[in-house]
């Protein structure tokens, strides 16, 4: 029997969900299978067009695919999640998906598309290195290496470095004027606000993804009123760590590894064992104030779409 392409609908969130539980091969993704398919749902309220594609076969869906345009550029498209269950693999499906995303997505606009992360909500920043059948697929249909991320992750059980007190490092900030306290809602303009104008890119997107919101949170510190930096979590699953940032006026301050293992000592609170820590850029400030390693790596790749160069 055919497989046929199909739009998905809020009625089929269980499949999808059951269909990621089985065909993702890592362990941890397999565990937050319901996270990962939750996150990429809560686009259903995001300024931005976003393309749902299943495929089923008498009924059955045996493939899922998650793409979207992005909110920064609408001439660039991504693919967030592929997933085909394990008995159907090696029969096209994957690529059927990834043609209708690339026809849909192209008739929308986009002049490229990506296998990459659409913050602010994401799964993945990439294909993990690890999917060896993914990567093999992706270039055998034509796209090409871009980037290379990575996460990094943090241990949080009893005795971890990530859980190490703050509170000497906090009475010295005090000392000179810096207060460091959980940011509340009444705070996101101010925190939106900071985010763009000193870092751009997504991440006041995934701000408003963590303040104030159950499984979720984020810190700030300030002086007289100006916000000096800040750390989140909880965006883009309960268990990711992310974004942080601190004004380059504050660097060296200590203000990043205080925010960094207040929101670490949530996240354990919470009941998470071990926090990722995505797309990550400064890996010694996170290995020194974390104890965190390099575990995931990912990655990225594009393809031009319509002849496009």
């Amino acid at each position: 029997m055919d497989v046929e392409i199909i739009e998905l609908g809020p009625d089929r969130l269980a499949e999808v969900v059951d269909l990621c539980r089985r065909a993702l091969d890592l362990p941890e993704d397999a565990a937050e299978a319901p996270a990962i398919v939750a996150t990429l749902a809560d686009r259903a309220a995001a300024d931005r067009p976003v393309l749902r594609l299943g495929a089923v076969r008498g009924g059955t869906l045996v493939g899922v695919l998650v793409g979207s345009l992005s909110a920064r550029d609408p001439q660039v498209g991504h693919v967030d999640l592929v997933a085909v269950a394990p008995e159907e693999r090696r029969q096209g499906i994957g690529g059927s998906l990834l043609a209708e995303a690339e026809a849909r997505l192209g008739g929308l606009g986009a002049a490229e598309l990506l296998l990459a992360g659409n913050p602010p909500q994401y799964a993945w920043p990439g294909i993990d290195v690890r999917y060896t059948p993914a990567v093999c697929a992706a270039l055998r249909l034509g796209y090409r290496q871009d980037r290379t991320a990575w996460n990094m992750t943090a241990d949080l059980g009893e005795g971890s470095a990530a859980l190490r007190s703050t509170e000497a490092a906090e009475q010295r900030l005090a000392g000179r004027g810096v207060t460091v306290r959980r940011a509340e809602p009444a705070d996101l303009p101010a925190l939106a606000g900071f985010a763009r104008a000193t870092f751009g890119g997504a991440w006041d997107g995934e701000l408003a993804g963590s303040v104030g919101r159950p499984d979720a949170g984020a810190h700030l510190a300030e002086r007289d009123g100006e916000i000096l930096g800040f750390a989140a979590y909880g965006s883009s699953r309960p268990s990711w760590f992310g974004p942080m940032g601190t004004a380059p006026a504050a660097e060296g301050s200590g203000i990043g590894g205080v925010l960094l293992r207040r929101c670490l000592r949530d996240q354990a609170a919470a009941g998470v064992e071990a926090a990722q820590i995505g797309w990550v850029g400064p890996v010694p400030f996170y290995s020194g104030a974390a104890g965190a390693r390099i575990e995931r790596v990912f990655f990225l790749y594009r393809k031009a779409l319509n002849g496009q160069k």
